[in-house]
């Protein structure tokens, strides 16, 4: 059971597992990375720390998603987590497309997949939820990355990944992080500065399309403009600063940030995906937990790793194999969570857990 999953872990959170397990009145945030179709693999994981591990807990909890990751949590802070998810992954493994579908098609199958499993009311009750308090990532673009021209829009891509090569923090000059809060407890992250950030309260009048824009990918999808309650302008998917969450946390002394991860690398940014030696701030990750997919557990998948927004393209005029290989997936991350239950529950994640930076 133990060799599907892996716990990697930052010094101090390393030293807390170690010491004294892992309980969720331990866990103070909860993150999840951006990376479309590859969080799949989670969505067992999700249902289980929704609808049981998290069940009896009391003090709130902070969850912080970008992008899918914030789409994820959007599901999991409803009244009905587990019928909220089932319905998510529904409706996104159905997607289907033309070949070369406009951005104005894919915004609008995006905003119908939202509307599928955050009914009218849902908003107001993820806002209300007695113990998730949920912060979602967003970009705000600045300069020719507000412009939706698929000509200017590449060119501004084009620099940004140009810049980023350079330093990370030359995406400044083009994007700003919004996070978005709800605003009944400040989030221990709220006062991040690593970044030029925007912080603006979630609301039940602006939450779609927070949400949406979280997720709209540059040139796949049109850019969200003049949310209620933000500063103005244009905002785009949150992965373009954070891909997967190398954030400034700032969790209470003793505490854990438990991050469920498709993959036991972090990868700053959305242009560090080709850039290996771009690591996470050591300092960032030090109360970190991640559990993520063994080598083995991939192995075990049809194509030998989880499902990626490629597949789209790899499966064109296939869709009903793509959607069967990613059922598939989804099937197989029961093997995930029996493994993240099973090791917190009889305290083998003592043994179990690794050093997120070994020496």
């Amino acid at each position: 059971m133990f060799e599907n999953i892996r716990f990697l872990a930052g010094p101090k959170a390393y030293r807390t597992i170690r010491q004294e397990g892992l309980e969720p009145s331990t866990v103070s945030i909860v993150a999840g990375a951006a990376g479309g179709p590859k969080a799949l693999a989670l969505s067992a994981l999700d249902e289980s720390l929704a609808t049981e591990w998290f069940a009896g807990r009391r003090a709130p909890l902070f969850l912080i998603g970008s992008s899918i990751g914030a789409w994820r949590f959007a599901a999991m802070a409803q009244q009905q987590p587990g019928k909220a998810l089932r319905r998510f992954r529904e409706l996104y493994i159905g997607q289907r497309y033309d070949r070369h579908p406009f951005p104005q098609e894919v915004t609008a199958a995006s905003f119908n997949i939202q509307r599928g499993y955050i009914e009218k009311n849902a908003p107001g009750e993820i806002l209300r939820h007695p113990i998730f308090r949920t912060s979602i990532i967003a970009a705000r673009c600045r300069g020719i990355a507000a412009f939706d021209n698929r000509i200017v829009q590449t060119g501004s891509l084009v620099l940004a990944a140009l810049m980023n090569r350079i330093n990370r923090k030359c995406l400044r000059i083009l994007f700003d992080r919004a996070l978005f809060h709800d605003p009944r407890d400040l989030p221990p992250f709220f006062n991040m500065t690593d970044f030029p950030s925007l912080s603006s309260s979630l609301t039940e009048e602006n939450f779609m399309d927070v949400l949406l824009a979280s997720g709209s990918i540059p040139l796949i999808m049109s850019g969200v403009a003049s949310i209620n309650g933000a500063p103005r302008g244009t905002y785009r998917d949150g992965g373009i600063i954070d891909y997967h969450l190398d954030l400034p946390f700032s969790p209470p002394k003793g505490t854990i940030v438990l991050f469920p991860h498709y993959t036991h690398i972090i990868t700053p940014g959305w242009f560090d995906k080709n850039i290996p030696a771009r690591k996470p701030r050591r300092e960032h990750m030090e109360q970190v937990l991640l559990a993520a997919p063994s080598r083995i557990f991939l192995e075990r998948l049809p194509l030998k790793r989880v499902p990626d927004r490629q597949d789209f393209t790899l499966f064109r005029d296939r869709d009903d194999e793509r959607r069967r290989l990613w059922s598939i997936v989804i099937e197989e991350g029961g093997r995930l969570r029996d493994a993240f239950l099973e090791a917190v529950r009889s305290g083998r994640i003592a043994d179990l857990v690794e050093p997120l930076f070994p020496e």
